[in-house]
């Protein structure tokens, strides 16, 4: 089995969250999003992220809106719906109940083996 691979499920497992946070308190474009991921050490590629953001977008989760940019063409900016925030606020407590639950079995694991 490769390392590699169960890391990138880990992350995959998580991204949504991810970029339903980076949403949360203000709107972003992509490339925002994928720096914002990135300085966390998340690293997702482009190929990735939209096929999420159309998905949410789908599911009522996101809105967009096109804005112009002085260094470019328009870009798509990405927020939370109403529906959004409310599922982003289920995930946080499952988020934090999952995170509780890892730390306490893998603590356990570990001050049984010391």
């Amino acid at each position: 089995m490769k390392i590699e691979n169960t890391k990138a499920q880990m992350r995959k497992g998580v991204l949504e969250y991810c970029i339903l946070s980076v949403l949360k308190d203000e709107d972003a474009y992509v490339a925002e999003i994928l720096a914002t991921l990135k300085d966390a050490k998340m690293l997702v590629v482009e190929g990735t992220i939209y096929p999420l953001l159309t998905r949410l977008k789908n599911a009522g989760l996101l809105d967009y809106r096109w804005e112009e940019s002085t260094s470019g063409p328009p870009r798509k900016y990405y927020n939370l719906t109403e529906k959004g925030k409310l599922f982003l606020q289920e995930l946080t407590t499952t988020w934090n109940e999952l995170k509780n639950a890892v730390n306490l079995v893998t603590t356990k694991k570990q001050s049984r083996n010391e």
